[in-house]
């Protein structure tokens, strides 16, 4: 890592100054950039890792950029991507101060004077509608301070990120639309790759990690062939491997993107992309939402070739080491996905077994109608975070990888007293080590040995991971890879080593969502329980 302090050094006039006024100075290939010394961190924000996707770049793959001249200031973070504002208050509630079209940043956390350690690119939650790099409980000081470089990265959200529309794919050269941030997330670890180097970071040794619709993200990535190479390592954190829409045909029951964008096209009175591309940022996302638009990855046989279960099934995915897992809480703060809870235990019941059929028994001796508030709650969870981590386990298993699973289940009296133990992210901060930075609104973390002991291990098991792809942490439960006998971790009130989570679990929802993907016309995603398709019996699955 060569900082203005080294070339100082070497000149022997760092003696005719103060250490302290020594700023960072890196020479990258990108260009030279000065961030700030914290500690024995040098901290770089607000990095360009490509050019503006503003005016006709909008709806573009990301664009290099050129190598700046002179020294770049990196000392302050760069604006989130556009997005919402909120309309209502939450634990999740954190609006970015500031937000543009001109967002595609990184920001970095690397030892001071060390080389060839590894890397830790961390991609943001939000539902690929909301979120950003720099948010204080993504603060990479922590993890950094173990010996990684870490990057938080910021990526077109919303209908600027995700929108596909017929002339869009009419002017690509892949004849393809929509995935525009996944593509950022592309463009962000090439820069990594070419750049990390100056910064201490080994390009050969990076990890990708991510939550929520960042941990989607990572699954994206392991399938997109554009991302082969990049990473060597993936953390999956809440993720879900739920049916994507396809580019131009109705499959799976998903509108196609190609249709969904020309509806919203007509819902803001576009009457071309020129109209829609002169369009405030703003305007367009929020009336894109208005519209009935969310935003999805799109299967376009090019960026993402197909369903993201397919790829898995056909070993197709990056052969890397992983670690996947889930919250027992996962939907406790995501209420919006669950059912709402029948008349009655015996209108449950009914539902059920008219919806499952030979799979209602299996299903109900996992979420049993004596307490329906919680079978609405594991039922909807399981769907989809559950099923989707020993998924990824297994399938990962079998391409000769090691994988680890966890299951998120530690709570503390705010969070408990809310009804809201083992919450959706309620990891990240334990994982970062910032329990005293998170949002507002978010259930107090007690400042206190035993919770500040559990975020240390936890944030060991991570970076030991990102090392040497083997979770570890000193002094603490031994965490075996997922192997024959579906070995797992509980982080609980202290991490404890396990086989075989939640038996049947698995079963049952790799049955039920196989026969949704035979039947070709029901997606798999939060309508399970009493809100699923009936589910036919196929040939071809369990």
């Amino acid at each position: 890592m060569k900082t203005l302090r080294t070339l100082l050094t070497a000149t022997g006039l760092l003696m005719a100054m103060p250490a302290a006024a020594a700023n960072p100075v890196i020479e990258a290939p990108a260009g030279s950039v000065e961030g700030k010394t914290v500690g024995k961190l040098d901290v770089f924000k607000g990095i360009p890792f490509a050019q503006p996707p503003v005016g006709p770049l909008r709806w573009k793959a990301p664009q290099p950029l050129p190598a700046w001249p002179g020294v770049r200031k990196a000392q302050s973070f760069g604006a989130a991507c556009i997005q919402p504002r909120p309309t209502a208050v939450g634990i999740y509630t954190n609006p970015p101060a500031k937000m543009s079209e001109d967002c595609l940043t990184l920001n970095i956390w690397a030892p001071d004077r060390e080389k060839d350690v590894p890397v830790i690119v961390w991609i943001h939650g939000g539902a690929l509608l909301s979120g950003y790099s720099h948010e204080a409980m993504y603060d990479g000081a922590k993890l950094a301070a173990r010996g990684a470089v870490v990057v938080s990265i910021n990526y077109r959200l919303g209908a600027l990120g995700y929108l596909a529309h017929p002339e869009l794919s009419a002017e690509s050269p892949d004849g393809v639309s929509g995935n525009y941030g996944l593509l950022d997330q592309v463009a962000a670890l090439e820069w990594v790759k070419a750049n990390i180097g100056a910064f201490g970071g080994d390009a050969s040794n990076v990890t990708i990690a991510g939550e929520s619709a960042g941990a989607l993200s990572v699954l994206y990535l392991m399938t997109a062939p554009r991302a082969r190479g990049l990473f060597h390592k993936a953390i999956a954190q809440s993720a879900y491997m739920i049916s994507t829409p396809s580019l131009r045909e109705a499959r799976h029951g998903e509108v196609p993107a190609e249709t969904m964008g020309t509806k919203v096209a007509a819902a803001l009175g576009a009457a071309d992309l020129a109209a829609l591309r002169a369009m405030d940022a703003s305007a367009l996302n929020d009336g894109a939402l208005k519209a009935g638009y969310f935003p999805w990855g799109t299967i376009d046989g090019k960026i993402l070739p197909r369903q993201i279960v397919e790829s898995f099934d056909r070993g197709e995915q990056a052969p890397v080491p992983m670690i996947a897992g889930f919250n027992i809480g996962e939907i406790r703060s995501l209420r919006i996905l669950a059912p709402p809870p029948p008349a009655n235990a015996a209108a449950y019941e009914a539902t059920i077994r008219e919806r499952y059929g030979d799979l209602a028994d299996a299903w109900l001796k996992l979420y049993p109608a004596k307490d329906l508030g919680e079978a609405m709650l594991a039922g909807a969870r399981d769907a989809m975070y559950g099923w989707t981590s020993e998924r990824l386990a297994i399938r990962q298993t079998a391409l000769g990888q090691n994988a680890y699973l966890y299951l998120f289940d530690h709570g503390y009296p705010a969070a408990s007293e809310a009804g809201l133990h083992g919450f959706h992210a309620a990891e990240i901060p334990y994982v970062f080590g910032t329990i005293d930075d998170t949002p507002p609104y978010w259930p107090k973390i007690p400042d206190s040995v035993s919770e500040r002991r559990f975020a240390t291990a936890m944030g060991d098991y991570w970076v030991s991971f990102a090392k040497t792809g083997r979770p570890e942490a000193a002094g603490q439960a031994p965490w075996r890879p997922y192997g024959a006998d579906a070995a797992f971790i509980a982080f609980a009130d202290v991490p404890r080593g396990g086989t075989r989570l939640m038996p049947g679990m698995f079963a049952l929802h790799e049955a039920a969502t196989c026969r949704r993907r035979a039947a070709g016309n029901q997606p798999w995603n939060w309508n399970s329980g009493i809100l699923s398709p009936v589910l036919a019996k196929s040939a071809h699955c369990p």
